[in-house]
This record gives structure tokens, sequence and C-alpha cells, in this order.
């Protein structure tokens, strides 16, 4: 079992920075391959940005050039490095896991219980 949790959310106003993270324990053999995903009320969960065991990175177009995900494979910790926020960026971000690099697909198998992040105009 895979138990993640994130941190890092708040508000912040549009054009800040934020940095999330999700710390991984447990059988960490399950979490070479990395995302996050935000979901906002009304809408269906869209991946951010993911990693995957070989370091590759993906993310959504809606992020590119804005947020930057990391890993530290020493501490089993995922990053997510938010700049020049947007008010659509306000949601719940969630940190996901598995062994299978579904990038930006939901479906990783294990999942954090989600950081909330607002974001003002």
């Amino acid at each position: 079992q895979v138990h993640l949790v994130e941190s890092g959310g708040g508000s912040v106003q549009a054009g800040g920075s934020l940095r999330l993270s999700c710390a991984a324990s447990g059988y960490t053999y399950s979490t070479s391959c990395m995302g996050w995903f935000r979901q906002s009320p009304g809408k269906e969960r869209e991946g951010v940005a993911a990693i995957d065991s070989n370091g590759d990175t993906s993310y959504a177009d809606s992020v590119k050039g804005r947020f930057t995900i990391s890993k530290d494979n020493a501490t089993n910790t995922l990053y997510l490095q938010m700049t020049s926020l947007k008010p659509e960026d306000t949601a719940m971000y969630y940190c996901a896991a598995d062994n299978a690099a579904y990038r930006l697909w939901p479906g990783y198998k294990f999942w954090g219980q989600g950081t909330h992040v607002t974001v003002s105009s």
C-alpha cells in the first residue's frame, strides 16, 4: 500500500507562486510514476503534470511554461512549482502514483486527499 500526503496549498493573488509537495510512504516501489491532477466544482478531474520513472515529464497545455513537476527520489517526495498563477488555476490539487506511466490520464492506483489552491484576481 502507498500513502500520499499533499501539502502547500493556500490562497494567493493572480501572478503569484506556490509550491505543492506530495510525500509518499509505504510501498514506494509503486510510485515510480507520479502525477498532479486538479478538480474544481462541476468539472472533471484533469491532469496537470506528470513524471515517469525515466524523469520524462508531461504537462497540460494550460500550465506549460508556468508549472514545473519534479521528484526527489531520495525522500519520495513529489513537487509542483506553480508560477504566474491565474484564477482559473483555483482547484483541489491531487497527487497520484503508480508503476505504470499513465501520465495525464487518471488511471493511477494511489491517490492523496488533496490540497486546495485558491487564486484571486
